[in-house]
Parts: C-alpha cells; sequence; structure tokens
C-alpha cells in the first residue's frame, strides 16, 4: 500500500500532481497521485479503495495533501479542511439549493470532524474550475481546490475517514500562468511535511483515531 503505518494504523496519502510532492513530504510519505480534478480524484480515490478492501487491508485514515487557492487565507500558509462543498453541482432549475446533488441524502456542505490538534482550519470548496481574481467573490468557502469533495466521498462510500490538507499556493492576484501556481510550492512542501508530523505524533498517541 502506498501509505504509511503508524502506530499500527494504516494512513493512506493521496495527492493530486507531482509538482506539490517535494523533497520534505517524500522524506516522509509515499501518495497515491490521483491527477488532478473531481473525476481523476474520484476515480483513483475509488479504485485504490476498491483495492485494498479486497486485500482486506481497508486504511483507518485517507490524508489527502496538496496545494490550494485563496483570496483570504495566507499565502503559502498550511490549512486542514473544516468543511467541503462541491461547487459544481448546480440543479436550482430543478428547485435544489446550489451545491445539493439531486436525490443524494447529503447537505450542500459536509463537515469533516476529524482535525489534528495544532492546525488552523479553513472551510474548502472543490470544482474542476481553476478560480482566479473576482472569481473568489461567488465562493462563500475560505479556499478552493479540485480534488478533496471527491475523495471525500470515496472515503464515504467505504467508511474510512478522511483529512484534507492544503497549502495556500495562490489567490493574493489574479493567476497569469502555471508559474503563479508553482512559485510557493517548495515552501508549502515544507510547511506540509511539518503537518504531517504533527498528524503522525496525534495517531501515534491514539489522540486522533478511536482505539483498533
Amino acid at each position: 500500500m502506498s501509505g504509511s503505518d503508524w502506530g499500527g494504523r494504516r494512513i493512506l496519502f493521496l495527492m493530486a500532481a507531482a509538482p506539490e510532492y517535494g523533497p520534505a513530504l517524500r522524506a516522509q510519505i509515499t501518495p497515491v497521485m490521483t491527477g488532478v480534478g473531481p473525476v481523476e480524484g474520484a476515480v483513483v480515490a475509488t479504485a485504490t479503495l476498491a483495492g485494498l478492501q479486497a486485500q482486506g487491508a481497508l486504511p483507518d485514515l485517507v490524508v489527502s495533501l496538496g496545494s490550494a487557492g485563496s483570496a483570504r487565507l495566507e499565502q503559502a500558509r498550511v490549512y486542514q479542511a473544516t468543511h467541503l462543498a462541491y461547487r459544481d453541482m448546480d440543479a436550482t432549475a430543478l428547485g435544489f439549493d446550489a451545491g445539493v446533488t439531486p436525490f443524494l441524502d447529503l447537505p450542500a456542505v459536509v463537515d469533516l470532524p476529524l482535525q489534528v490538534p495544532g492546525l488552523p482550519g479553513a472551510r474548502l470548496s472543490t470544482g474542476a474550475n481553476v478560480v482566479s481574481g473576482d472569481a473568489y467573490a461567488a465562493i462563500a468557502q475560505d479556499m478552493v481546490d479540485m480534488e478533496s469533495f471527491a475523495v471525500w466521498r470515496a472515503c464515504q462510500r467505504f467508511d474510512v475517514p478522511l483529512i484534507v490538507l492544503r497549502g495556500i499556493s495562490d489567490g493574493q492576484a489574479p493567476l497569469e500562468g502555471l508559474a503563479d501556481w508553482t512559485a510557493y510550492l517548495d515552501v508549502i512542501d515544507q510547511r506540509l511535511a511539518e503537518a504531517v508530523a504533527l498528524l503522525r505524533g496525534a495517531v501515534e498517541k491514539g489522540a486522533l483515531l478511536p482505539p483498533s
């Protein structure tokens, strides 16, 4: 399994793209790479969890790591998601609230109750578009990414808890190209590695997961 065994607990790490996986994280974890966007995130997370279930080796925890955009939060700082929303879903023409998937018994915003002590929290919006500039004004959540809600749905299907850690790579200024996204990734790599160390300490002390 791509992941870690911490104090007898199996941890599965998921990341979207290689540029986010720097040397500091490489020294600590080996993630499964999902690819970018909610479709790729859902496909790979589901396939990975299904394969592990078939082996009788479902993880005790899934951790999704990577970058996020935000026009409100401190750039290059790491936050853990406290709530998730799916900004692509809009069935309002059928009478459903924005963000609510028709005929699925879920609210527009779901909470992530498992939280790492000592890390700041923020609300996260997932969607297939890269958000930039004035587009942030239409989003209620604090930060945006492209995979977390999809990964959460896969985890929910297999009854595995999820923690989402995101470093803020951009958002204070409109994006003008790929270099604007990658500019802080080296700093974010270091800070995500620090967050992973905090997470590991909490898991190994039994402060995060229920007794096995």
